[in-house]
């Protein structure tokens, strides 16, 4: 007998992750390209975040050189459309807070929002450089990368690389530094921490 998925999560009922989920309108549009390998991956955070953004993009593939979707919102979005990814000439996203705690950073002020596309790639950081080597259409794109200092709260799934995020924490720093909103995104990372308790648990009782 074929278990009931959740028709929202399409994960099994029990573990299905929908309580986590918080609809937020994002004024810039996020695409991610997402390697084939973590379409299955239970751990993985993009599900959480593709459901809780209003505008939210998954394409899957490793070589998006000629991805005809990709390249359509390439065209649409043009020259504001902006790559998370870091890289030697990325430009560094920076967090400074006024007294009222409001992001004001004259590097965030420079980068046009309006109307704007943010692109993160979802995989492990060999298979996103492997990602941004092939797809040959994200070399010319600005590149935009997060400052040190966020912490990750990915408990249940571990990486050896330094200040490495999840795709959605990834996602909702960059995109609470962009539109200079920083308690935007919260829930949806406070969610997350939930998210990963709820995954641990089930890792405990095995």
């Amino acid at each position: 007998m074929s278990r009931l998925l959740c028709q929202q999560c399409h994960r099994p009922r029990k573990t299905c992750i929908c309580q986590f989920t918080t609809q937020i309108t994002n004024n810039i549009s996020v695409i991610i390209l997402q390697h084939p390998n973590e379409v299955s991956q239970t751990k993985g955070s993009l599900t959480l975040l593709a459901n809780s953004l209003s505008k939210c993009t998954v394409i899957v593939g490793e070589d998006f050189s000629e991805n005809e979707q990709l390249n359509q919102l390439l065209t649409t979005y043009n020259k504001k459309t902006y790559l998370l990814y870091p890289h030697e000439k990325a430009i560094t996203l920076a967090l400074e807070r006024t007294e009222k705690g409001t992001i004001n950073n004259q590097v965030n002020n420079t980068i046009n929002t309006e109307n704007a596309c943010l692109i993160l790639i979802d995989a492990t950081w060999k298979k996103a450089y492997r990602i941004f080597m092939l797809s040959k259409n994200l070399h010319s794109l600005t590149k935009l990368q997060l400052p040190q200092g966020f912490k990750s709260y990915y408990a249940i799934r571990k990486t050896s690389v330094s200040n490495g995020l999840s795709t959605l924490e990834a996602c909702c720093y960059a995109l609470s530094l962009l539109e200079k909103n920083e308690t935007k995104y919260q829930l949806l990372i406070e969610k997350f921490k939930l998210f990963n308790q709820f995954l641990l648990s089930f890792q405990k009782r095995s």
